[in-house]
């Protein structure tokens, strides 16, 4: 397929993954549309030059405008938290992405790509886990409602009348990554941030441009019904990736904890912000969250996609260093 002078509707398109989308669908000749709930977050995807419908997935009038006379949905908004209440997570993450895809296939768009998460693999996966691997929900809302997304999704997978494509990232970070930039940094900062067990596993990063590289490629090579893993492709340590970003924000290195401590120490962290009303800034799950062992295989991608992640870690650091330096960060929380 040639995406030049296709229109593109990102949901979620002021957000970190939607923003960075639309920018290099923009430079690709694109004709860039996108649906976000937030006034304020619709506004950095408006100065890109984007048209933008404030509204939710989960009102089928807003998704219906929203698809009219578009090509190619990239569906990105999600409700991501480490946890929570599972309906609330429902209710966006199965109940948007089937009212958004059923929209689009309503009003005649060929191609819906899926940002799943290769977190429906769980906590405790084999390594180098494929696609068709175990699925396991982990009794955590986002695993649970990410599968359950993605199943209701390949139900409507019809190519050529309606073809759909799943893209599982791993942990996506870079310029205005809230997980894996801003919060770990805002933690060091107060001197509050820990690894578990002495950083042991796996965090499998994923540079968002590397991210962005995939779906072109998916949507270039119409790899309709498919899904992909998304990283990489680096065994990087999360002692080692936490001590990097401690190093580009000349921040001390962090200290471990053993695993149930940190949980602990979290937990009751999170009482205290509740019996303050604080807003919790991070939830206990983040732990499981942080302690995965093993990388996730990308060979399929590579093979069938011909995915080569262009931005290393080395790399994809020095940009991230360079957008911190000139970045408030506490304000990006606000």
């Amino acid at each position: 397929m040639s995406i030049t002078n296709k229109s593109l509707l990102i949901t979620g398109i002021g957000e970190f993954i939607g923003r960075r989308a639309a920018e290099i669908a923009i430079a690709k000749k694109m004709k860039v549309c996108g649906l976000q709930s937030s006034a304020d977050k619709a506004k950095k995807a408006q100065n890109l030059g984007a048209k933008v419908i404030i509204g939710s997935i989960t009102n089928p009038a807003v998704a219906e405008l929203a698809c009219q006379k578009i090509d190619i949905v990239l569906h990105a908004d999600e409700m991501a938290k480490e946890g929570g209440c599972i309906d609330e997570f429902r209710e966006i993450n199965v109940g948007g992405t089937i009212n958004i895809a059923k929209a689009a296939k309503n009003s005649g768009v060929k191609t819906f790509v899926y940002i799943s998460s290769a977190l429906v693999y769980g906590f405790n996966y084999p390594d180098r886990v494929r696609e068709d691997g175990p699925l396991s929900g982990e009794n955590n809302p986002y695993c649970q409602t990410k599968i359950e997304a993605e199943q209701a999704l390949l139900q409507l997978n019809d190519p050529p009348n309606f073809g759909t494509i799943i893209l599982r990232p791993g942990d996506v970070y870079g310029p205005g990554s809230i997980p894996w930039v801003v919060r770990p940094l805002l933690l060091m900062q107060q001197r509050l941030f820990a690894y578990a067990n002495d950083g042991k596993g796996v965090i499998n990063h994923l540079y968002i441009d590397n991210l962005i590289d995939a779906i072109f490629l998916a949507l270039e090579k119409e790899t309709y019904g498919e899904i992909f893993n998304i990283t990489d492709g680096e065994e990087t340590s999360w002692k080692e990736y936490f001590t990097y970003l401690a190093e580009i924000s000349n921040l001390p290195a962090p200290f471990s904890l053993p695993k149930e401590e940190l949980k602990l120490f979290l937990k009751l962290r999170y009482q205290g912000q509740k019996l303050f009303r604080k807003q919790a800034d991070i939830l206990p799950e983040v732990v499981d969250f942080m302690t995965r062992p093993y990388a996730y295989s990308i060979e399929k991608a590579q093979r069938i996609l011909n995915y080569k992640p262009a931005v290393n870690l080395q790399e994809g650091m020095k940009l991230t260093q360079q957008w911190l330096q000139k970045t408030d960060i506490k304000k990006i929380m606000l």
